[in-house]
């Protein structure tokens, strides 16, 4: 993933494009118990705050029509249980690991971008402005571009790897908060973060997450993801990892096409944690089938 006109000049190499998603797989160990994981592009970690979160109340979790709701939270241990306990477990790993971090304010920003430059063990941070289930910070961050241009100029300031924000699809335009970011120094962006739903209890005739709204994610959100790639790649000079309802090689292979250099898969390793190794295999399946020798080679290809 390299942008041909970034000051930055970061790059990002992968052996393929699919990437997993923040929050969906743990921290590496998880799904190493079903497959290697070094055969992955790269990983992004379960989201880390400065300060260790409990996360939301339960029930947080819904399942709905092709996807599940979610309100987790960002449980996490906090960044320096996160640097103390988690990252010397990546010496076992040899692909490229993205750190996904979340803050509460601009502030909680420059203490992770602080904590986490230079350290070794990471390739990149993805900078999530985009959480629809956590009170004062995430979506209310990712939906006003000017909010979006001024923390991501204050990490690049900081932060000297690889740099991606993650966006929210609650928004008008995407596009205005991906060329926010992309002017505030960021390497890549990364579309779409879940979609603001909510499930009601027909019997308890109530909300059924605790938290009343979550993020539906699954295949339910493929399409619009694709469809803001699709609009946000023209515009962009940076690279789009896009994600939401990746299945199947061939849902990696639209995501291609519509503009995204990497794909990430997320909901799916719920239900198969071994879909990284078969996607993989798929995509090669239809390079084989098309006669294509570089993926890179189809990216924007739908233009």
């Amino acid at each position: 993933m390299k942008s041909q006109q970034h000051q930055q000049q970061n790059n990002l190499k992968l052996k393929n494009p699919l990437i997993t998603a923040s929050g969906t797989c743990g921290n590496g160990k998880e799904l190493a118990d079903f497959f290697d994981i070094n055969q992955l592009g790269a990983f992004t970690t379960k989201g880390i705050t400065v300060k260790p979160q409990a996360g939301n109340k339960t029930p947080r979790i819904a399942e709905t029509a092709a996807g599940i709701i979610n309100s987790i939270g960002l449980e996490n241990p906090g960044v320096d249980s996160f640097i103390k306990d988690i990252l010397p477990e990546t010496k076992n790993y040899s692909l490229p690991i993205l750190a996904n971090i979340s803050g509460y304010s601009k502030e909680d920003f420059i203490t992770l971008a602080e904590k986490l430059e230079k350290r070794e063990e990471i390739t990149g941070i993805e900078v999530n402005l985009s959480c629809p289930n956590i009170k004062g910070g995430g979506m209310i961050f990712g939906t006003d571009p000017e909010k979006v241009y001024q923390i991501t100029k204050k990490v690049r300031e900081i932060y000297s790897g690889y740099l991606i924000v993650k966006l929210t699809p609650n928004i008008t335009d995407i596009t205005e908060t991906a060329l926010a970011a992309e002017n505030a120094g960021a390497d890549a962006v990364s579309m779409i973060n879940t979609l603001s739903a909510m499930k009601i209890d027909i019997d308890q005739q109530k909300p059924l997450l605790a938290n009343t709204f979550g993020g539906l994610s699954g295949p339910a959100v493929r399409p619009v993801a694709v469809r803001m790639v699709y609009q946000s790649f023209k515009k962009l000079n940076i690279p789009i990892l896009g994600l939401g309802g990746v299945r199947s090689g061939s849902d990696v292979i639209e995501f291609m096409l519509a503009g995204a250099a990497a794909v990430g898969i997320g909901t799916v390793n719920m239900i198969d944690p071994t879909a990284g190794p078969r996607i993989i295999g798929e995509i090669k399946e239809y390079m084989l089938k098309h006669q294509i020798k570089n993926l890179s080679s189809i990216i924007g290809a739908a233009h």
